[in-house]
């Protein structure tokens, strides 16, 4: 049985209040993940460390993004075996499908880290003679990501990777389906090498979805 805590500032860590809750096959009919039932205050803790990642990961210089998003694709494509037994016994659906999940989701953050260094600014006209305006592209700070469970891999990554590349970090909630799914994507971005507080996961009960 999968056992899942949330992922904030690089540290797996209960619930603040160590509550859990269960996940049950809708194949077998029984319980394959226990997860961390995260709060309120959870969400904040998670959301903290992500501010306190930014200016470290909004200021790398842009081939070090890449090369970390890079790396994240291959880690991500190496454990395609893990994702399909995980996503298998969590969701149902067949190893195909999480191993295209996969695929899918390792060339999504390919494609993310080769548009780090297409990020341009724009030169505006400007009604004032003389002068020129100029927009330029700044990263915006801290980003939630909301991952559903059908597509679990390839839609968590898209919630992940281009906010990623324009120099973000980011706040996953898993799926209450799949939260041993989520949770081994974000290790693996974590594993990468992206740094602590750049992606953080929180899980949650059904009980608790808003």
């Amino acid at each position: 049985m999968n056992q899942v805590q949330l992922l904030i500032d690089g540290k797996s860590c209960p619930a603040s209040d160590n509550s859990t809750f269960d996940h049950i096959s809708p194949i077998s009919g029984e319980i394959v993940t226990t997860a961390a039932a995260g709060k309120a205050n959870d969400v904040n803790k998670a959301i903290d460390a992500a501010a306190k990642a930014f200016p470290i990961w909004s200021a790398l210089p842009p081939s070090e993004k890449r090369l970390r998003l890079l790396k994240a694709a291959d880690l991500l494509a190496s454990r395609a075996e893990e994702f399909i037994e995980i996503g298998m016994l969590e969701i149902g659906s067949t190893g195909a499908w999480y191993g295209f999940n996969v695929h899918v989701a390792a060339n999504m953050l390919r494609d993310a880290a080769g548009m780090i260094t297409q990020i341009q600014g724009d030169i505006i006209p400007s009604d004032t003679a003389g002068t020129m305006a100029m927009a330029w592209r700044v990263p915006c700070g801290v980003v939630v990501g909301m991952a559903p469970w059908n597509a679990p891999i390839i839609l968590a990554t898209r919630a992940l990777a281009m906010p990623l590349a324009c120099g973000n970090t980011v706040v996953l909630k898993a799926s209450e389906n799949c939260p041993a799914t989520h949770e081994l994507l974000v290790k693996t971005f974590h594993e990468a090498g992206l740094g602590k507080g750049v992606v953080n996961l929180v899980t949650h009960s059904s009980e608790d979805a808003l």
